[in-house]
């Protein structure tokens, strides 16, 4: 085979996400974005691989961007779009990138017509008709104020049932690889017990990963191996030799996890 004709690996794409907000680091306000943003990602056939949580300071805001973005194909932001002094982060994601901010002729008409009967337009609630020079709207089809987006950058409200507006509107507007796919294994012991099984099973199957998530319950440890991997017969394979493997040392199973 020629190098020409040599198989490559597919293409991993990859996404950070950026939490922004006070109210997410005092404990106010429990952060439900990253599940979801991440369960949506991975439907897209794209990974999340890391996610900062950062205060309302521009500063911070503007390292957290700069470093996702340089690292990833894709970012996300949560929080801080909203119409208040505090939400900063159009300002902060347009000096990451160093444009200037304007006011989106779209975005305010958009807000125009959804405050009509609600006292109107206002300093505040312009606010969130500012974008980054140059970016684009996602649809907010619950609220009015848009979601942004810039290039491979997207800039998304902190409230969860907006937020999963704005996905569903970028739903399959994204260049991704392969789906994820996985399967859970569960089995009663400590994962320390099992550890060098699970890693001669990984090892064996190099387009699969295993992560192990230990529980106590019922006054028991226990633990759930799930196997990933972009490709379904790879990923069968894994499962069957990680059950093979379990069952030679005497070890109970439960396909689908405890």
């Amino acid at each position: 085979m020629s190098a020409s004709e040599e198989i490559r690996p597919e293409k991993i794409w990859t996404a950070g996400l950026v939490v922004i907000g006070d109210e997410i680091l005092s404990g106010r306000t429990h952060d439900k974005n990253i599940a979801q943003v991440a369960s949506w990602l991975q439907v897209q056939g794209i990974r999340l691989s890391e996610v900062r949580v950062v205060p309302d300071i521009e500063e911070r805001i503007v390292e957290a961007v700069n470093a996702l973005r340089a690292a990833n194909d894709y970012l996300f932001t949560t929080g801080g779009i909203g119409p208040t002094h505090d939400d900063i982060t159009v300002d902060a994601v347009a000096k990451a990138l160093s444009v200037k901010v304007v006011v989106h002729p779209t975005a305010r008409a958009i807000l125009e017509r959804y405050y009509a009967d609600k006292g109107g337009i206002n300093e505040a609630r312009l606010r969130m008709a500012r974008v980054p020079e140059g970016a684009e709207l996602i649809p907010n089809r619950m609220s009015g104020a848009p979601g942004i987006r810039l290039g491979n950058l997207f800039l998304m409200a902190g409230v969860p049932h907006i937020t999963a507006g704005m996905l569903d509107a970028l739903t399959g507007e994204l260049e991704g690889g392969a789906p994820l796919l996985s399967e859970t294994i569960g089995c009663w012991t400590p994962e320390s017990e099992v550890a060098p099984l699970l890693r001669q099973v990984e090892q064996a199957h190099e387009n699969c990963q295993i992560g192990s998530y230990p529980f106590f319950r019922e006054g028991r440890v226990g633990a759930n191996f799930v196997v990933r991997s972009t490709s379904e017969a790879d990923l069968k394979s894994c499962v069957s030799a990680l059950c093979d493997a379990l069952g030679e040392n005497g070890l109970d199973f439960t396909p689908g996890g405890i």
